[in-house]
């Protein structure tokens, strides 16, 4: 039996920026450890170590197979472009390696399928990198939002992502190569805002998607910016999201019920480490003679011991060692959530691609 003393060994595949971060998340968390990094060249992967404050005990490869290949790793975390996630991802899984994988999770979701049927012939854990699902704060408004004498039910949900960043990124980053991560901005800063509009929807699929024609594209035909719209028919909810390169920093999400709402601002990254908060209504109406309300909105504050991406390795990292001890099953919630939310991106690329037509999932 193994002894539940032990931490997470993690070793990661790629120097990507990302990774800097879920590094130092893997040292805060308190039932992980950094085992080993690689890189395609030993040089970058020593500049890694050096450049983040590392451990002298990390070990230092210059290949990626070498992680997959040394038996003290227990878990890897995958920040490729996504065009070599399938390769990568199940290579890991049959090496009996668990996987946090960097979101977007695939090129499509029959990629992602194979993926996670590697995971699950394998017995290892799935689960892709988005903090946001694993901060307290989400909790905190999933409580809100499921209870029907305050929200009552959803009915109309919005939300973007955005950032604009310096000319080079246009350039060399690999969001902007087709041949990297063809999904750009829809499936970078995309992908949570889909994520979020069905979490709130409790992972439902929408009946249709559509794509608007205010969609804006580089020269290698990648998606820079884009707004489209998700419709659940029997529910009579629709959700729009915008998501883009190519405007100022937004990480919002807004719910609004029948018997209440709630609004986030910094949904992806809160804006302090140790707290964050949301406002919320209920029961809001306007006053006599309509000259104002019978209440302001209410700043719901959460406070938390650690980052959220610290959260998400400790989740993660729990569920591994409860694997390893033979007490638990991988969850596949977490595979689950992921293609969900990769079915409706490829359905909205596909809705963007052929003419900004409506695609019925």
């Amino acid at each position: 039996m193994a002894d539940k003393k032990i931490p997470v060994r993690f070793g990661i595949l790629g120097c990507a920026e990302i990774a800097r971060k879920v590094c130092r998340a893997i040292n805060l968390s308190p039932n992980s450890t950094l085992h080993a990094i690689s890189s395609r060249s030993i040089e970058k992967a020593k500049e890694f170590v050096t450049k983040n404050g590392l451990s002298e005990l990390v070990k230092v490869y210059s290949s990626y197979e070498e992680v997959l290949d040394d038996p003290l790793v227990d878990a890897v975390y995958v920040p490729l472009p996504t065009s070599l996630h399938l390769k990568w991802a199940v290579l890991a899984a049959d090496k009996k390696k668990h996987v946090l994988l960097e979101k977007p999770t695939a090129l499509n979701v029959g990629e992602l399928d194979r993926i996670l049927d590697a995971c699950e012939s394998n017995g290892v854990q799935f689960m892709d990198g988005s903090m946001w699902y694993h901060h307290p704060r989400t909790a905190r408004m999933k409580e809100l939002l499921s209870d029907p004498n305050i929200f009552g039910q959803v009915k109309s949900i919005y939300s973007s992502s955005s950032f604009l960043p310096p000319p080079e990124f246009f350039e060399n980053n690999i969001r902007t190569k087709a041949d990297l991560d063809s999904f750009g901005a829809l499936g970078d800063a995309g992908w949570y805002c889909i994520g979020v509009i069905l979490w709130s929807m409790n992972y439902k699929l929408p009946t249709f998607v559509k794509a608007l024609p205010a969609t804006i594209r580089n020269s290698n035909g990648v998606i820079m910016s884009t707004t489209a719209t998700l419709y659940w028919e029997q529910e009579g909810v629709t959700a729009t999201f915008y998501c883009s390169f190519l405007s100022h920093e937004t990480m919002e999400v807004s719910v609004l019920g029948s018997k209440g709402s709630f609004h986030v601002e910094d949904l992806i990254i809160p804006y302090e480490e140790s707290s964050a908060s949301f406002s919320f209504t209920s029961g809001a109406a306007f006053v006599d003679l309509h000259i104002g309300w019978n209440m302001k909105e209410q700043v719901v504050r959460v406070d938390n011991e650690l980052p959220q991406e610290a959260f998400m390795i400790k989740e993660f990292s729990k569920l591994v060692l409860g694997i390893k001890d033979s007490t638990i099953r991988p969850d596949t919630k977490w595979g689950g959530i992921s293609r969900s939310s990769q079915v409706v991106l490829d359905a909205v690329k596909s809705s963007a691609d052929s003419g900004f037509k409506t695609v019925y999932i």
